[in-house]
């Protein structure tokens, strides 16, 4: 039987999973989960993952969740999967476990919440949070520096110093990517300062094209839906302030 994926492409780890079947030639069906619309928190969908979360792998009567573990068992599962992926080697296999363990407990703790309350929350009818967002981003600002100078440190392409992407580049990608619909000044400020991640995003871009930039589109139509409303309030906050009456001083 075809292997299924559940996702939302507006999910970052429902990204790195098609991305992940794409390029490596991997016969899949995608299912369409919209969260905006609650369709994984309907009756039947426990049925697929208990957890109600995205993404999440049929794959016959094998069901697996949890982004990070399904792109290992993709990996490990279906043949023609190159090695740099998730090596056979197991000191590179296990480094690569310690960059998604700490993807887990640092970058996504930062990025998601920060993304959400400053940006995606009314879209999902919740109000935004300053407070949350200025705690996610000490949380995101800090993981960022970490990237910069331990894990991307030295002359390699990739994570851990490889020249080829690993399923950790990947998936700490995709993460970033979510960072593209926040206002321009603000994703500048965050990822201005980290040249050695801009440059990473690039590569792993370029590695995984042109499927990267399919999966993203999703993203970039947000992206531009985002900066025309950022636009037309400017111009409604312009408008009233011209509107408002001279007061006389006579």
């Amino acid at each position: 039987m075809k292997l299924k994926v559940y996702a939302d492409r507006m999910s970052q780890p429902s990204r790195a999973v098609i991305i992940f079947c794409k390029v490596n030639g991997i016969d899949y069906e995608e299912i369409k989960v919209h969260i905006s619309k609650g369709q994984h928190l309907t009756p039947e969908f426990p049925e697929i993952n208990p957890m109600k979360q995205l993404p999440a792998i049929a794959d016959g009567r094998f069901k697996l969740f949890e982004s990070h573990a399904i792109l290992i068992y993709l990996a490990c599962a279906f043949p023609g999967v190159a090695d740099h992926w998730y090596p056979a080697d197991v000191f590179k296999r296990s480094k690569i476990h310690s960059v998604l363990d700490w993807h887990h407990s640092n970058l996504r703790r930062g990025a998601a919440p920060y993304v959400f309350n400053t940006t995606i929350a009314p879209i999902l009818g919740r109000p935004l949070n300053p407070q949350a967002a200025a705690e996610a981003e000490i949380i995101l600002s800090s993981s960022l520096s970490k990237l910069e100078s331990f894990w991307l440190k030295g002359n390699g392409r990739f994570l851990l110093g490889g020249n080829q992407p690993s399923i950790a580049d990947l998936s700490l990608v995709c993460e970033l990517m979510q960072l593209e619909v926040l206002d321009e000044k603000d994703r500048t400020r965050l990822l201005g300062p980290h040249k050695k991640v801009q440059q990473w995003i690039e590569n792993t871009r370029n590695a995984t094209n042109p499927h990267f930039d399919e999966v993203h589109r999703v993203i970039m139509l947000a992206k531009e839906r985002q900066q025309h409303q950022r636009l037309k309030a400017a111009k409604n906050e312009g408008g009233s302030n011209m509107k408002k009456p001279l007061v006389s001083r006579m």
